[in-house]
């Protein structure tokens, strides 16, 4: 197996403004000795001037049928790639991108890495990428707009774009448009593309659904305070509730976890209300595991819905009303869009209502 040393970032910044076209990756390849006899120290790594000098050609002629084969004959490619294959070389992506400015990598920023809905999210996103040729790089901003500003800082020199489950201010993301490319996931600004969930429709479809069952006292119980998606899902709720005339109380907000699901449970206790709508799957699941251990039967004495679809809302007792995000198609859409592959300021995807056995008649 073959060990790899990544230079540090201050190396990989100076010998991107000194031109310097070979970075120092350690690699040691079985078969093949590059160290210089003086003891048994770590080899050196393969790199393309090794190449150049085993096929017998010159560096530039290598470097071009490694990283531009339409420049050299279809003998010469065949030739350079054969030995760099048995010599073990591995092109340096950094490298490369040094004379086009383009990496093939692109940046993934979501605000819980942990949560089943972003994983969906991701692998939507890394399998179109890797179609179309790219690397992703996933970072996890825990809710934290203060990290995730951080993590793009720190990718922004070596990525081509970033897709953002964003939890920072417009501002943050205004600034950051004039440096990369960048699309928003579930946040609409101005000149920025984007890929929602349909919040109004899913929105009517809720209250429609629980009007339906003859609910007229209805909790929401909030997302994260720095979330566009719980504020606008927020807002359509409100505005089908008024049309209804169903009495909508705002609880929260909560961190988008189980573990905040006791303190939801406990507040939406304390309302009239015979229905709660939580931000997402992870919290109303919290909910159902407090309202069990408090003996409240669910949907017989309150209703609970969810949002997101995720693994494990069909395993909980009951089973989970949900809103089915289609997040896979999103991550798909949010790397056509950042490749230009969708010319679209924003796509809107619908999140049909799953009904399932928490949601239930009013009680009596």
């Amino acid at each position: 197996m073959a060990r790899i040393r990544l230079p540090s970032l201050d190396s990989a910044r100076h010998m991107m403004a000194t031109g310097c076209r070979e970075l120092p990756i350690a690699c040691h390849t079985p078969g093949m000795d590059h160290s210089d006899g003086a003891g048994s120290g770590p080899s050196r790594p393969v790199t393309i001037y090794d190449v150049a000098r085993e096929a017998g050609v010159a560096t530039s002629t290598a470097s071009r049928a490694l990283s531009n084969p339409g420049r050299v004959s279809e003998r010469t490619r065949a030739h350079v790639e054969e030995v760099a294959r048995r010599l073990g070389y591995r092109p340096n992506r950094i490298a490369q991108a040094l004379p086009s400015g383009r990496t093939r990598m692109l940046g993934l920023v979501v605000p819980d890495i942990a949560n089943p809905h972003n994983a969906r999210l991701i692998r939507g996103a890394e399998a179109q990428a890797a179609a179309a040729g790219y690397t992703l790089v996933i970072a996890d901003s825990q809710e934290q707009p203060e990290l995730e500003a951080a993590h793009v800082e720190r990718l922004a020199p070596f990525v081509d774009g970033f897709v953002l489950s964003s939890r920072v201010d417009d501002a943050g993301l205004h600034g950051l448009r004039d440096r990369r490319p960048v699309v928003l996931f579930n946040r609409t600004l101005p000149e920025l593309p984007s890929v929602c969930v349909d919040f109004d429709d899913s929105g009517r479809q809720v209250v429609e659904h629980l009007t339906s069952l003859g609910h007229r006292t209805v909790a929401y119980l909030r997302g994260p305070a720095t979330s566009w998606a719980d504020a606008t899902r927020r807002a359509a709720l409100a505005a089908h509730c008024r049309r209804h005339g169903v009495a909508l109380t705002l609880l929260g907000p909560f961190p988008p976890t189980l573990e905040a699901g006791a303190a939801a449970a406990d507040a939406a206790l304390a309302t009239d209300a015979t229905a709660v709508i939580a931000f997402n799957d992870l919290l109303a699941i919290g909910v159902l595991q407090r309202l069990e251990h408090r003996g409240v039967a669910v949907p017989g004495a309150l209703s609970v819905v969810g949002g997101d679809d995720i693994f494990g809302a069909t395993f909980c007792r009951p089973p989970l009303t949900t809103l089915a995000s289609p997040a896979d198609q999103a991550g798909r859409t949010l790397v056509d869009m950042l490749n230009g592959r969708i010319d679209a300021t924003e796509v809107v995807l619908p999140a049909p209502l799953v009904a399932r056995d928490s949601t239930g008649p009013r009680r009596s």
